[in-house]
């Protein structure tokens, strides 16, 4: 009996503490903590502003904001990849495929490295000392349907010297962090913090060394946390997500079921960026939408065009 009551105290204990462990893993965010830091929502310019720049203003802003398109593959997502590089990724000034392994299929760079984590890390350090004179850049997986002229649009008053980390945020625990499928913006400088943070194995280790492990989308805003550089969410002048972590067909149909008398304007930013969990036949319907259909004979009335890279076949 006492043997008995021995093993049931243990048990009682054990217990007790896995649920405290749980609970404080639940509450737990790694890193410094943001001393002050107030959320920030960043909207792009005002049309008004725009209207007040001169035209040869207005030309050099055309060509400033250029965009490098880290787009993560595997094989086994081929289909998407495939339908990521014949469709919106034309429209980046530049794009590259980081892929996990080799694939005769399509073109990209073979990073060799299965963790997701070490792999992102492979691609931001390629990114960053292949850019060139490219100051913006955009990371996204192939089942995320981008509008790259509307991300220009966006970051087209923001200084990337500065340090920027945009997207549809999320918090887990006290970490703010960009929700990876809605796609993650970040400045020159950015890249250049974490590409200095990555040499620090205690702060930003390659692989996780605790007990669970953490997806990528919060190991980076972890490394961020560090250098000082902190989550952002991306929203138009009305409030309305830019970074949209669904399709837009789940979003439409939400809306005509919560909203049947207004399904466009209580749905989607007429400046959505990013569209996530794209099916190919999807994003095939929204190259059709965002850049070939027209109104014959209409005219569009925006302040700036941002030319596609030169030399591409884009729509």
């Amino acid at each position: 009996m006492m043997s008995e009551g021995s093993s049931f105290m243990k048990g009682m204990v054990l217990g007790g503490i896995f649920c405290l462990v749980m609970s404080l893993l639940g509450t737990f965010s790694p890193g410094p903590q943001e001393d002050g830091h107030l959320h920030h929502h960043l909207k792009p310019v005002g049309k008004d502003e725009l209207q007040r720049l001169s035209e040869t203003e207005m030309s050099d802003l055309t060509y400033q904001v250029r965009v490098y398109c880290l787009i993560m593959v595997t094989p086994k997502l081929l289909i998407p990849w495939a339908t990521a590089n014949d469709t919106w990724s034309k429209h980046c000034d530049k794009s590259v495929f980081y892929s996990s392994e080799s694939s005769k299929a399509l073109e990209a760079l073979d990073l060799q490295e299965q963790d997701e984590w070490a792999r992102l890390r492979k691609a931001i350090l390629h990114a960053y000392e292949n850019a060139g004179d490219l100051r913006w850049f955009f990371v996204a997986r192939p089942t995320t349907f981008a509008i790259i002229e509307n991300l220009k649009y966006l970051v087209l008053d923001k200084d990337p010297r500065q340090p920027f980390y945009i997207g549809h945020t999320e918090k887990s625990g006290e970490l703010d962090y960009v929700e990876y499928d809605g796609g993650i913006v970040l400045s020159y400088e950015t890249m250049r913090r974490l590409v200095g943070v990555f040499k620090d194995e205690e702060k930003c280790p390659a692989r996780s060394n605790a007990l669970w492990k953490m997806p990528e989308e919060q190991q980076l805003a972890t490394c961020l946390k560090y250098t000082g550089v902190f989550a952002e969410n991306g929203e138009d002048a009305q409030g309305k997500e830019l970074f949209n972590k669904r399709n837009i067909a789940s979003l439409i149909s939400d809306s005509m079921g919560q909203n049947p008398a207004d399904v466009v304007e209580s749905c989607c930013s007429d400046v959505a960026i990013t569209f996530s969990d794209m099916s190919p036949s999807q994003m095939q319907v929204m190259m059709y939408g965002v850049y070939r259909l027209r109104p014959y004979g209409h005219e569009f009335h925006d302040s700036l065009t941002f030319f596609p890279p030169k030399d591409s076949d884009n729509d």
